[in-house]
């Protein structure tokens, strides 16, 4: 299915059902928003395939990959902002709903669960308002990740640094050898 250059251009959100999550990203079928004065257009405009749609902004690691696999099921609805185009790839900013009255931008949630990093937003002019707003969204999600040591983001404690220290030294493997071998004479 082809998107209009206009629609990304002017950034329109579009809504659409999940079909599949693969590491190359989201493939989604658009629904249209069906209006009585317009049906007659929307008609024409039918959706013949699947959109393989990319979280903007976020390079996403396997966690990511599988926590999303985990909320986000088929043929969940979902709404998808358009912000640029890369090979057969559309990347979103991407929108699902939690319940009534609540919803949650993946984009966000992953980097606020540390499962994937901030990357420049491809498709958006650097100098355009939009694109410092989403950006500065996501450096804040990410943000949040990395204060409380979430995901990517985690550190090992003191006592864990110490043990690994103490496991790897030479001196400490020397005397496991000799333990070893004192325990196999005896």
């Amino acid at each position: 299915m082809e998107i209009p250059v206009e629609f990304i251009e002017k950034n329109v959100k579009l809504r659409g059902r999940l079909h599949r999550i693969s590491e190359r990203g989201l493939e989604i079928e658009h629904v249209p928003i069906t209006l009585p004065i317009i049906s007659s257009l929307q008609r024409r405009w039918n959706s013949d395939g699947l959109l393989l749609i990319r979280l903007a902004g976020v390079e996403l690691t396997p966690d990511g990959t599988v926590w999303l696999k985990e909320e986000v099921k088929p043929p969940q609805m979902m709404w998808f902002q358009l912000l640029g185009r890369k090979d057969s790839a559309l990347d979103c900013l991407v929108v699902v709903s939690k319940g009534r009255f609540s919803s949650i931008c993946l984009n966000e949630e992953i980097l606020r669960r540390g499962l994937g990093k901030t990357v420049r937003i491809d498709g958006l002019a650097h100098e355009s308002q939009i694109y410092w707003k989403l950006h500065k969204r996501l450096l804040r999600a990410e943000l949040k990740a990395v204060r409380k040591n979430k995901g990517i983001w985690k550190e090992e404690t003191l006592i864990e640094k110490l043990k690994e220290r103490i496991r790897n030294n030479r001196y400490m493997q020397k005397l496991k050898q000799f333990a070893t071998w004192l325990s196999t004479r005896l």
